[in-house]
């Protein structure tokens, strides 16, 4: 089953659950979707609906970092609510040693040896943790190899 049918299934099941909050945020979720496959008039795969469920979720954390900063606690729990819920579609996040490991080896792979190299590093890296590892957090760990 793809992402889209699983969050159809999921959009079935919290309707027969009566779970509103979690209907509205796989509505919300299923309207980004639709609103690309209608701009680029096409059907997306999983790596596009990947990239929209990633998206969704890096702006809830930001949201949820200035609503924790102006101390709406309130609003803080129903956004890292729908960020749990988002999270249950994407896979499962690399740690930071398998990141390490894939960086070491990457650079291996490119010959990288300053930071100077740090595009080409980044180039060939992301493709491989791409949708199970945070870009910046990615970033930060090829700059310690770089240095």
């Amino acid at each position: 089953m793809n992402l889209t049918e699983r969050l159809n299934e999921d959009m079935k099941q919290a309707m027969k659950n009566k779970d509103k909050f979690r209907l509205s945020v796989i509505r919300m979720i299923r309207s980004s979707i639709k609103n690309l496959e209608i701009e680029q008039k096409r059907t997306l795969d999983d790596g596009e609906v990947l990239d929209i469920l990633q998206r969704e979720v890096k702006q809830r954390k930001d949201s949820l970092q200035e609503f924790t900063k102006a101390g709406r606690d309130d609003l803080a729990a129903d956004v890292q609510a729908e960020v749990n819920i988002i999270s249950e579609y994407l896979p499962e996040q690399m740690t930071e040693e398998e990141i390490k490991a894939v960086v070491q080896q990457t650079i291996q792979e490119v010959g990288a040896s300053s930071k100077a190299d740090m595009g080409k590093v980044m180039g060939a890296l992301m493709p491989k943790v791409k949708g199970r590892a945070d870009g910046r957090l990615v970033n930060q760990i090829v700059q310690q190899f770089l240095q």
